[in-house]
Order: C-alpha cells, then structure tokens, then sequence
C-alpha cells in the first residue's frame, strides 16, 4: 500500500498591505516635512532681504571708527546718536525733508484728482479720439522715463519754472500708470448706478464725484501710495529741474552723502541714518493701506 506523500514545509502567509491609516499618516508626515521645509526657505529668503536693513539701523548708532571696522554688525559695541545729531542740527537735513515733504503731498493729492479724471473720461466719456488717446497713455508708458530727462527739462527752461517749487511739482501731477489703473477700475463699476445718478438729474462731474469716486476707494487708495512712494523717492526729475540748494529734496541730498560730497571718509553712521529715516513716512503708508490696496470686493453693488 503506497502512501501519499505530504508536503511538510512551512506556509508563507502573503505579505499583508498596509492599512489605510498607516498610509494617510505617512501622507501627512511627508506633507508636513515639505511644509518645514518651504517655512525654513522662506525664512531663510526673508532674513536674506531684511538683514541689510537690520545693518542699516545697527550701523547708525555706531561710531564711525566701529562703522569702518565692523561695517555689518548689528549691535553697536558703543551706542550713539551722534548721527542723528549732525543730520538735524548741523546739516541741511531739516530742508532736505521739508522740500520733500511739500512736494511729496502736493503731487500725491493733484495726482490723484487728475489721474481720476482722466480715468473716469476714457472708461465712459464717449469723445472723438478716445483710442487715440488711450493709445498714447500706453505708449508713455512703455517709455523708459531717463530718455524723457533732456525734453522736460527743455520744457521745464522754456516755460521759466527751472529751479522753483512750479518746476518740481508739474510734471508730476499726472501718471500714465494711474490713468492706466484707474480706466480699468472704472470699467468694473456697473453702468446701473450711473444711469440711476443721471435719471435723479445729476451731471457728469457730480456723477464722477459724488457716485463713482467713492466706489473707487481701493483703486484710489492704491495711487495714493504709488504716487506718495514714487514723489518722495523721485530723483532724476529733481535733477534736471533744480539747482539751489535750498531746492534740493532728500533724495539729491542723500545721494550727495552717499557720494562723498559733503563729508569726508566714509560716513556709513550718517549716510545710513538718513536713509533710515527716509525710509520710515513710506514704510509706515504702505503698512497702514496695505489690505486696501486694489481690494475690489469693496463698493460692490448688487445688481
């Protein structure tokens, strides 16, 4: 009687594959360590673009043999203010900073008024030329604004405004940008409300001024900081429209500290605290209006 032979080795169960919830939390563990990953990139991008600022602060507290020798430090071995001194009492700083000042508001507030109206004539008014004229605005602005220097300033000598207040302020009043901005903010506001203003008898300018200007209170906020930045840290148009030194602005006047004219040796302590506080009224603007800017979800009107 033959047997049947029985195979005796060992089964081998198939490997089992993994459960849902091991994998959904290696998913997540890896998403997580992409998120470190990208927060310590662009902690590292962002300490990369501040420290020169942090150096700027740091170096105008210091003495000008520490500023000479340890130029990047952040901490002053010896604190002092004796930058900030000589800026304000014995330099022409106080002039430099009113001169920018006055310009500075006069442009942004005509620039504003003027750039709105231009807008708001090229998005609804209906005149001979209109394309024309929206053409040109896009063409100034693909002009570099250097080679447009020699021809304000023969306009500027011509119409004998060279080197007064008139001279400076002008040629600023009006941007081909803020047209651009404010044309395409006035298109995104409905007709309706326009109609509704003109059937209760209002005209034009007071439709524009009473109607749609206030709806257009985040295309406005956004010219407001372009032009108060761009005015204040103007310099070439300074340039060729003044030369008394009464005249001259922060932005020619840091440029001389920054280039040796009025001082002798470097001068990091004084040259870096005037730009620190050139640059403190635009960054406090653009801190206070910056969830404002081009915010369309505001003056939304249901239809």
């Amino acid at each position: 009687m033959t047997g049947t032979a029985v195979d005796e080795r060992p089964v081998v169960a198939p490997p089992k594959a993994p459960s849902r919830p091991t994998r959904d939390v290696r998913r997540r563990t890896a998403r997580v360590g992409w998120q470190i990953a990208l927060y310590v990139l662009l902690i590292a991008i962002a300490l990369f673009y501040v420290y020169p600022f942090l150096v700027q602060i740091g170096t105008s507290f210091k003495t000008d043999a520490e500023a000479a020798s340890d130029p990047v430090g952040l901490i002053p071995q010896t604190w002092t203010t004796a930058a900030y001194e000589r800026l304000f009492l014995h330099s022409d700083f106080p002039v430099w900073f009113r001169n920018s000042t006055i310009v500075t508001v006069l442009v942004t507030l005509g620039r504003v008024f003027f750039v709105s109206l231009a807008g708001y004539a090229l998005a609804r008014l209906n005149f001979r030329g209109r394309g024309v004229v929206y053409a040109g605005v896009i063409a100034v602005m693909a002009v570099p604004s250097v080679v447009l220097l020699i021809p304000r300033f023969l306009v500027i000598n011509q119409l004998g405004i060279y080197d007064t207040y008139a001279g400076m302020i002008l040629p600023l009043l009006v941007d081909a940008a803020g047209v651009f901005i404010m044309k395409n903010f006035f298109e995104s506001i409905p007709v309706s409300v326009e109609e509704q203003a003109r059937i209760d008898g209002a005209g034009t300018f007071r439709i524009f001024w009473s109607v749609v200007l206030p709806m257009a209170r985040p295309a406005l906020i956004t010219i407001v900081i372009l032009s108060f930045q761009g005015s204040w840290n103007e310099l070439s148009h300074f340039i060729v429209s003044t030369q008394s030194p009464e005249l001259t602005t922060l932005t020619k006047g840091v440029a001389s500290l920054a280039s040796g004219q009025l001082s002798q040796g470097s001068q990091y302590p004084i040259k870096l605290a005037a730009a620190l506080i050139m640059t403190i009224p635009v960054a406090v603007m653009f801190f206070i209006f910056q969830r404002r800017i081009m915010n369309t979800s505001e003056g939304a009107v249901k239809e």
